[in-house]
């Protein structure tokens, strides 16, 4: 059953629960968990000291942008990383106990190709963390139908200081809370949480106001197709132990 919770669901802690976990089912195995999204800009899902109190090997994986290979080589809490095309990155199947997708669907062209080879890497009763930017919301919206140029002026002024960025806002149709349910389903994928707030960048900016504004107005104008309420989707999935999940 999918547990829906309301936006003020604080997602980091869920993130770090069911990775604590995740830990004691395996009775205290090292855990292996893969980074999908490395390069961006993000508060960290473990909580202080659970890498080493885990034994965790934590690998990052990104595409190879200037901005992002800047941060990756940055973080402290990834013991490798490698940045290039995520059609061809290594991913040894089942491999990882858990993957964290950190706002990467939305900017990558071939995302379901790439949750493809990120789901295949997972071991059976593993987890797979997600976080996306939601294409249906009217933020999401805002930000795939403006101009390439657009985003890269406003960016600075709007989003707040050290925000990695301006990424590509591809936004392909698995990047939305129908596409990635659907997507789940087609796999034999188990989504066991899913949860929804307001996190983009331009909200917590020096104009969030007016970006508020101009999303209450796509929402209005859409007939609510396009909600301002959230722009984040958040789900916790599980690929099942048995072997008629179609990614083994």
């Amino acid at each position: 059953m999918t547990d829906v919770r309301p936006p003020s669901a604080d997602h980091d802690d869920v993130f770090s629960k069911k990775i604590r976990e995740q830990w004691t089912e395996q009775l205290g195995r090292r855990l292996d968990i893969l980074v999908g999204g490395c390069g961006r800009a993000s508060t960290s899902i473990f909580g202080d000291g659970d890498m080493e109190r885990f034994g965790s090997r934590v690998t990052g994986i990104d595409e190879e942008l200037p901005m992002l290979r800047a941060h990756a080589s940055a973080r402290k809490d990834l013991d490798v990383w490698t940045l290039g095309d995520l059609r061809h990155v290594p991913i040894a199947a089942r491999s990882y106990d858990v993957i964290f997708v950190d706002f990467l669907l939305e900017r990558v062209r071939n995302a379901e190709l790439v949750l493809d080879r990120m789901a295949a890497g997972l071991r059976p009763g593993g987890l797979m963390l997600i976080r996306l930017r939601d294409r249906s919301s009217a933020y999401g919206f805002c930000d795939r139908m403006a101009p390439g140029w657009l985003r890269r002026m406003l960016w600075k002024g709007f989003v707040p200081a050290e925000t990695v960025g301006p990424l590509p806002a591809v936004y392909e149709p698995v990047s939305s809370r129908e596409g990635i349910q659907a997507y789940c389903l087609m796999r034999g994928l188990m989504i066991t949480e899913d949860y929804a707030r307001t996190s983009g960048a331009a909200r917590r900016g020096p104009h969030a106001s007016l970006v508020e504004t101009v999303c209450r107005m796509v929402d209005r104008f859409s007939g609510g197709r396009l909600p301002a309420g959230h722009d984040e989707v958040t789900l916790v999935v599980r690929k099942p132990q048995n072997h008629f999940a179609r990614l083994i």
